[in-house]
């Protein structure tokens, strides 16, 4: 990072979210504290007699610094050397998976992230298809949804799994009519392989990491709230002792690892303005792509399926009332109507037993609600933890499995007339970690193609242009209890910026997804900064 102290801004057009001021033109920095907005001459007198930096962003548009709300880093790092999956047809992913052989030793793991059988047009590929290509190397490729993993005989092999291993509790091993395991493994069943694939050493997962911020930087965010694993806390402790942490970042808490925070007296919002604890995340259900999205009645495309209940719910209650009466909030993954049913009913039976301890509980994705619950969330101070560009890339199979029902189907305007905070993310690498192909999904429900039309797909539910930024930047504030201090740009806010190379407020909503990022300040310096800057 550049290391700045005192900072000015100035010749640009700054959109604070600050009711107090919209819009200026300069800002003036010092340390990692806004001091002043306003106007150019103004900024610099802040520094009368001082040594400072000044910027001019000649007309550049500056922005609250944008925060991805829902990220698995670790697995977007290390993925970084994984094949991209994420192919138009299914031969050219194997085509990539035996060219993967070619470059490594016989027996290495080639992993993968990205395929969709919905786009293929195919039936769920198997194991075989993999042997062919890659009959010495385990394989696993992990689907779009994350919530299906396809391996080869090796693999299947090394990880134990035959024809007659039971499913695991809430996944399953997908057999053919024979009885055969077919390669398919869904939801907890991917655990079984994902255990045996060799983690990265500490010091690789933190270059692994330092790579994968300086790509988040460069994309204009500032901060994110990680779902992974505790591994990757251990890498951003790392990277904050040398003064590389170039994201501010909210630390989830998987479920599994509850009893041993609590004891060590872990709690929400504890650590640093940098890094510090967030909610213990849980999962009620798995996907749409896979149809294991929990429903309240079947899907249109297959009435007698209803999907999978990933957690007891009786697990999931009292795991959130000791989560919460021990300083915990709690996040869950919820995608169909009756997995947001089951933890809404959750959250409100925990508010009304323990009403003092003032969480701030989420739902992951809120997908698709029952209309009847639209309101709930709002009325029990629930956070809509959201990724708008699951609209754009999910509407034609949401059209397919739930047609009847998309009145509730990723329905962020629906949320915030009824009064809920949206914080809005990526689930990268499920899709990309760029917030402004996010911000242009809120806003216009089209995808870069321009598809499904002008009025985009479920017009009703599009956003304004600021309603979509402050998802990304007061609404991941609020949900981290940090809105006294980050999420719009004021004096003694901190100085976080997203710097763009035009104004996504005036433009034609199609040319969000053609902005370029021209800076990233984070903590009051420069994390990405472009030549022309």
């Amino acid at each position: 990072m550049i290391a700045e102290n005192n900072l000015v801004l100035k010749n640009g057009i700054f959109h604070t979210l600050d009711a107090r001021r919209p819009l200026a033109p300069a800002a003036a920095i010092r340390g990692n504290q806004i001091l002043f907005i306003g106007s150019n001459e103004e900024a610099e007198a802040i520094f009368a007699g001082e040594v400072y930096t000044a910027v001019n962003l000649k007309q550049a548009a500056v922005i609250p610094g944008l925060t991805d709300a829902h990220v698995h880093f670790e697995w977007y790092s290390t993925g970084l050397q994984a094949i991209d999956a994420e192919t138009p047809t299914l031969e050219e992913v194997l085509g990539k998976v035996e060219e993967r052989t070619r470059s490594i030793p016989q027996g290495k793991w080639i992993t993968g992230y990205g395929w969709n059988h919905n786009v293929w047009g195919e039936n769920f590929p198997s194991a075989g298809q993999l042997d062919r290509v890659s009959p010495h190397h385990p394989v696993a490729l992990v689907a779009k949804s994350a919530h299906a993993s396809w391996v080869n005989s090796a693999a299947l092999r090394l990880a134990g799994i035959t024809d007659t291993t039971p499913n695991p509790p809430g996944g399953q091993i997908v057999r053919d009519p024979a009885g055969k395991a077919t390669g398919l493994l869904l939801e907890e069943a991917m655990r079984l392989v994902d255990r045996i694939i060799p983690s990265p050493t500490p010091e690789e997962l933190v270059e692994m990491v330092r790579q994968g911020m300086e790509n988040a930087n460069r994309l204009g965010l500032t901060g994110i709230h990680d779902m992974d694993q505790p591994s990757v806390f251990r890498a951003f402790q790392s990277l904050q002792r040398t003064g590389q942490l170039t994201l501010r970042v909210n630390k989830s808490i998987p479920l599994a690892y509850l009893e041993q925070a609590i004891a060590a007296g872990f709690q929400t919002g504890f650590g640093n303005d940098l890094l510090h604890i967030g909610p213990v995340k849980m999962f009620a259900d798995g996907a749409l792509g896979p149809k294991t999205a929990w429903m309240l009645s079947g899907y249109d495309s297959s009435p007698e399926d209803r999907g999978i209940s990933t957690t007891d719910i009786e697990v999931i209650y009292e795991s959130v009332l000791k989560a919460n009466t021990n300083g915990l909030a709690t996040a869950i993954h919820a995608i169909g109507d009756r997995a947001n049913r089951e933890i809404l009913n959750i959250y409100a039976e925990v508010k009304r037993t323990q009403p003092f301890t003032g969480m701030r509980n989420r739902i992951e994705h809120v997908q698709l609600l029952s209309l009847e619950d639209s309101g709930r969330l709002a009325e029990l101070g629930v956070i809509a933890s959201m990724q708008p560009i699951h609209a754009t890339s999910d509407m034609d199979i949401a059209e397919k499995h739930w047609g009847s029902r998309l009145a509730g189907a990723y329905a962020w305007k629906t949320q915030l007339e009824k009064g809920a905070v949206l914080a809005f993310g990526s689930d990268c690498p499920v899709e990309t970690m760029n917030p402004l192909a996010g911000i242009h999904a809120a806003v216009t429900r089209r995808r870069a193609d321009g598809s499904p039309g002008p009025d985009g797909w479920r017009s009703e539910q599009r956003l304004t242009v600021e309603e979509a930024v402050r998802g990304y930047t007061i609404g991941p504030a609020y949900a981290a209890g940090m809105e006294d201090r980050l999420g719009i740009l004021a004096p003694g806010y901190l100085a976080d910026m997203t710097i763009l190379d035009r104004d996504i407020f005036t433009i034609d909503p199609m040319e969000i997804l053609n902005t370029r990022v021209l800076g990233t300040i984070v903590d009051g310096k420069f994390a990405w900064r472009d030549a022309s800057l």
